[in-house]
């Protein structure tokens, strides 16, 4: 059977039936759901949402972490034809407000008491909004229970799900997801079916999933990447572990996944984490750890390009493996086939020391209006090139703008954006490209190249361009640096804010018989302002001229979710940054 919309995705789960099929994991636990449990709480939850009047075409929107449930609710709403709009539950009452009245929700399902509390203190200015479900905890008053959503109803209800998802027509809207809105108020990026399908379908075909996979599903769920990510496994009827990206850290090791995707910052600090440990440990291990890193670079870029290992160097790397690699890698389970990385620019040290390790690290590149992925690498010899994002899918149409500007067409991009007709029109041009906002160049053998986007490309009073992402990869090498936004527009020079690691900031002070008090005094003392100014000559000595920062500043706190900072995907936003530390930024220019 063709697959048309996103159910005839999931058929294929429902297909592959085992017991353990579906798992949520926390600190407390696990939990697992059978095939058959699964699909009879969603179609027993798309009976229900019949009933509370739910038609085709309404909106229900989706706010949870990564569980279950949440693909439970997602598809229970599609079955119907209905549209979900699935938000961050990091997103404030204002936040939600905007995302419900713009998109006219009339239902919201959500996790806990904490995130309806948000719905509860909203729903007076919200009109549309009739109706709450909440997945887990104690309950207010009117509010619905998600288990009493899903008690079996019988009577059919199983036959009548499928016979409305084969009378679904595929070119429907499926979504609406929010961008982040950081220069001004969100747009609802509309996706349909067939735009996940064709995504969804054309990935599988470069990097297959197998039955015999356990993938891990931790980035939100509300996220294009990670929710297309999980059609992807439906297609390969994959078995599936969720759990929060908050508590990631602590349970891969005991999920031992075999696919996971995660943003570049996950990798990030991760790679900080391992090298801060082996810098605190006795001369003999970082001397066996640098020989067995070294071997394992070698044998990877072997692998990369297709080539077997053989003779002394293959010895050699079974033991660097047996001693040190492997252990590296049990503290993800020590069962990946490979994993994913997108979202952000991945920087290439931390992309070589993945796969140095024995971990095969494919990267992808695309947007939420790009249904997700526009290109991608492959678990195939010869189909990785590090520090390129893979080449574009094969139902998809890249070309460069004479700026450099990477534009696309497809059927998995988007028609437009919800109540935006202006806005839409703005993204298209004559020809029906979609213009990515970032500037990329793609090789001879059709890999594409990252640079940056193009809004935050820098350029100097003197006219040079600088790509700061680039320089903030590096810059991000030490163990002391958590992020640095990296500065300069229209400026004389280029500068930099650091925010700091403060847990290694403090173990490199007491190492150093510096003394502190606090936060304060660890970022404007001089002996660690000399350690973060040779972290800038030792990136400034591999940039031309005119990229080399001149000046920095050591940022008081560490830019987070919380403050604002970043977005729910660890990408920092970068005139939130500007805007808060203003009056920092212009003392280094007044200087």
């Amino acid at each position: 059977m063709a697959e048309r919309t996103v159910l005839d995705l999931y058929r294929h789960d429902f297909d592959a039936p085992r017991e353990e099929h579906y798992a949520h994991w926390t600190p407390h636990g696990r939990r697992t759901l059978s095939t058959a449990e699964f699909f009879c709480s969603t179609a027993s939850l798309a009976e229900a949402l019949i009933d509370l009047g739910v038609t085709s075409g309404d909106r229900v929107m989706l706010v949870s972490d990564d569980r279950p449930e949440w693909h439970i609710a997602d598809l229970a709403v599609l079955d119907l034809g209905a549209v979900d709009v699935p938000v961050y539950a990091t997103l404030t009452p204002d936040q939600v407000a905007y995302q419900v009245n713009d998109s006219g929700a009339q239902v919201a399902i959500a996790e806990n008491a904490e995130q309806i509390a948000k719905f509860l203190e909203i729903r007076s200015r919200c009109p549309t909004l009739e109706h709450l479900v909440q997945i887990e905890g104690p309950r207010e008053e009117g509010v619905f229970a998600l288990d009493d959503l899903t008690v079996n109803t019988g009577d059919g209800a199983e036959q009548r799900f499928w016979d409305r998802a084969a009378a679904l027509d595929e070119q429907s809207l499926a979504t609406i997801v929010y961008t982040s809105g950081t220069t001004g108020d969100p747009k609802g990026v509309m996706l349909s079916h067939d735009n996940f399908v064709q995504n969804a379908q054309y990935i599988f075909r470069r990097i297959r999933g197998d039955r015999a996979d356990l993938v891990l599903e931790f980035l939100p769920l509300c996220h294009a990447a990670e929710r297309t990510a999980g059609y992807c496994y439906m297609l390969g009827g994959t078995s599936k572990a969720y759990c929060s990206v908050e508590h990631v850290g602590e349970l891969i090791a005991a999920i031992r996944p075999t696919v996971f995707l995660a943003v570049p910052r996950v990798y990030e600090k991760v790679y900080q984490k391992i090298f801060a440990r082996v810098d605190a440990s006795s001369p003999l291990k970082r001397s066996l750890f640098n020989w067995a890193l070294g071997v394992g670079r070698h044998a990877a870029g072997e692998r990369v390009a297709g080539r077997a290992i053989g003779g002394t160097p293959a010895l050699q790397h079974a033991l660097a493996d047996r001693l040190v690699l492997s252990k590296i890698r049990a503290a993800f389970g020590g069962r990946e086939r490979f994993c994913v990385t997108g979202a952000a620019d991945t920087p290439k040290h931390v992309l070589e020391f993945f796969h140095a390790i024995g971990i095969c690290m494919v990267e992808a590149y695309g947007l939420t209006e790009t249904c997700a992925v526009v290109s991608i690498g492959g678990t195939e010899p010869g189909s990785l090139r590090l520090g390129c994002v893979g080449r574009p899918l094969d139902n998809v149409d890249v070309r460069l703008a004479p700026d450099g500007e990477i534009t696309v067409k497809g059927p998995s991009i988007t028609t437009g954006y919800w109540n935006k007709p202006e806005a839409t029109a703005d993204v298209f041009d004559a020809k029906g490209y979609f213009h990515t906002g970032d500037i990329g160049e793609i090789d001879d053998d059709g890999f594409i190249k990252f640079i940056d986007r193009k809004k935050d490309l820098i350029v100097t009073s003197g006219g040079k361009n600088v790509a700061p992402q680039t320089i903030e990869s590096q810059l991000k090498k030490s163990q002391l640096v958590d992020s640095v936004v990296v500065l300069g527009d229209r400026r004389r020079f280029v500068s930099a804010l650091f925010s700091p690691n403060f847990e290694e900031l403090q173990r490199w002070a007491d190492a150093h018989g510096v003394s502190y008090n606090g936060p304060s005094d660890l970022t404007t003392d001089a002996s660690i302002l000399e350690a973060f100014q040779q972290i800038v000559d030792s990136t400034n000595s591999r940039l031309a001229r005119y990229e080399q920062i001149k000046e920095f500043r050591v940022l008081p706190e560490t830019l987070s979710i919380e403050g604002g900072h970043l977005t729910p995907t660890l990408k920092i936003k970068r005139r939130v940054v500007e805007q808060q530390f203003a009056d920092l930024i212009e003392e280094i220019y007044k200087a």
